[in-house]
């Protein structure tokens, strides 16, 4: 999986993640750099589902769990209302590198 990189970008942490649309998870990966948020769907058929966040698009980070013993997330809530919800592990460490980005 290959993404392009703007000038000065660089990658600060990535992780396969599952983004939740309408309860249907599709599978990719989220990548955080020192510029944007990207989500890169697994499979190309889903390419219409890859999403790029920039720090100024984002009022909120939330945590989320979906069961007692199941996946847990995040959900990033932007300006314009939108929920974007990614289920991934180690989502504390990811929510701290995301609202010092904002």
């Amino acid at each position: 999986m290959k993404i392009d990189l703007k000038a000065n970008e660089v990658v600060l942490k990535a992780t396969d993640s599952d983004y939740v649309l309408r309860n249907v998870p599709i599978a990719g990966k989220l990548i955080l750099t020192n510029q944007r948020i990207y989500f890169k769907p697994r499979e190309e058929t889903c390419e219409r589902f890859q999403l790029e966040i920039t720090p100024a698009h984002i009022r909120e980070v939330l945590p989320f769990d979906r069961g007692w013993f199941t996946t847990s997330g995040l959900n990033l809530i932007t300006k314009d209302g939108r929920e974007l919800k990614f289920v991934m592990k180690k989502r504390n460490e990811w929510g701290i590198l995301i609202n010092k980005m904002y």
